[in-house]
């Protein structure tokens, strides 16, 4: 992964409102990763095919599909979230509360 890569993620990464994310999570398009997890640097792998590294993460349970459970969870709280769409993908992560 170069530095343009991960810049050009970055721009691209924002914070949205789950009720915002109901359609593709409704096409299993949502994948969680874990807040111990760099949000850039996951889609940077996933979006160049890092099947390695990509599998760890998918076998420590660290990216994940998101669970109906809990994006019931977010949608009552009306959460936000950090996103990225890395297609065909939309990772989400947990905005470390302060």
């Amino acid at each position: 992964m170069n530095d343009n890569m991960l810049d050009n993620i970055y721009e691209q990464t924002s914070k949205i409102a789950w009720r915002e994310l109901a359609r593709f999570f409704a096409g299993g398009k949502v994948l969680l990763v874990d807040n111990s997890l760099n949000l850039v640097e996951v889609a940077a792998a996933v979006s160049s095919d890092s099947t390695k590294v990509v599998s760890q993460w998918v076998g420590a349970n660290q990216l994940a599909a998101v669970s109906d459970e809990q994006a019931l969870d977010w949608h009552q709280k009306d959460e936000h979230l950090w996103a990225v769409v890395t297609a065909p993908w939309v990772l989400v992560q947990l905005i470390k509360k302060q």
